[in-house]
């Protein structure tokens, strides 16, 4: 009997000289998704000992660091990967600046180059939303690979809810997002946070844990 192997297949050409052009055309600070402060959902999830402490945690799709030099901050062993070799180099030097100690590269969502169960913890916020469609069921397979059975997973999206111009192309639901990942990870916690003041764009944030025995059966 043949064993079937599922394709690790990174992300195409075209989207990846769209982000490094992306980080080549504009300093880090003025592209409009930068915050200096980490995500409030992965605070939260830190505060609130979802995270587990001390653990090794990777950011897909970091950016320029703010949420991995938090987490390093507080003691996890930080690491972050950003298709833009640009962003890595932003986040290298915001960590230089301050001291602390981070591992972060260049790398892809798609194909992420660590071994099976790698990381007890991983944050996506905003990196998930870039997927297109049709490569969703593959960042599912590559982030449950890498996670450990029962480690955790912070995720956060732009909301369907928001139909102005800018953004994300694909503003998934949260039917689109349970649909994903439901068959590998349980789902703890999600919140719809609104637009507050300030122009920030609706967004959900899902807490999933990955599981450590299959999804049961439909009945």
């Amino acid at each position: 009997m043949k064993v079937r192997r599922t394709s690790r297949r990174g992300s195409s050409a075209q989207h990846g000289a769209m982000w490094r052009a992306t980080y080549e055309e504009t300093p880090y600070n003025q592209l409009p998704w930068f915050d200096p402060d980490p995500s409030p959902v992965v605070v939260g999830a830190v505060e609130g000992g979802f995270l587990p402490a001390g653990a090794a945690v990777l950011d897909i799709g970091c950016g320029a660091g703010s949420n991995v030099l938090y987490l390093a901050r507080k003691g996890f062993r930080a690491h972050g990967i950003d298709i833009s070799p640009g962003a890595i180099r932003a986040a290298e030097a915001r960590a230089q600046a301050e001291g602390l100690t981070i591992d972060v590269r260049t790398g892809d969502a798609l194909a992420i180059a660590d071994p099976a169960e790698s990381y007890g913890g991983l944050v996506d916020i905003g990196c998930f939303h870039t997927i297109p469609i049709g490569r969703r069921p593959d960042y599912a397979r590559e982030v449950a690979r890498i996670l450990r059975p029962d480690g955790s997973f912070v995720l956060s999206w732009v909301a369907r809810e928001h139909e102005g111009p800018h953004g994300p192309p694909h503003r998934p639901s949260l039917e689109d997002v349970t649909k994903t990942f439901e068959a590998r990870f349980l789902f703890t916690r999600t919140e719809f946070h609104g637009a507050p003041q300030g122009g920030s764009l609706p967004f959900y944030s899902a807490w999933m844990v990955r599981r450590s025995v299959p999804q049961p059966a439909a009945r």
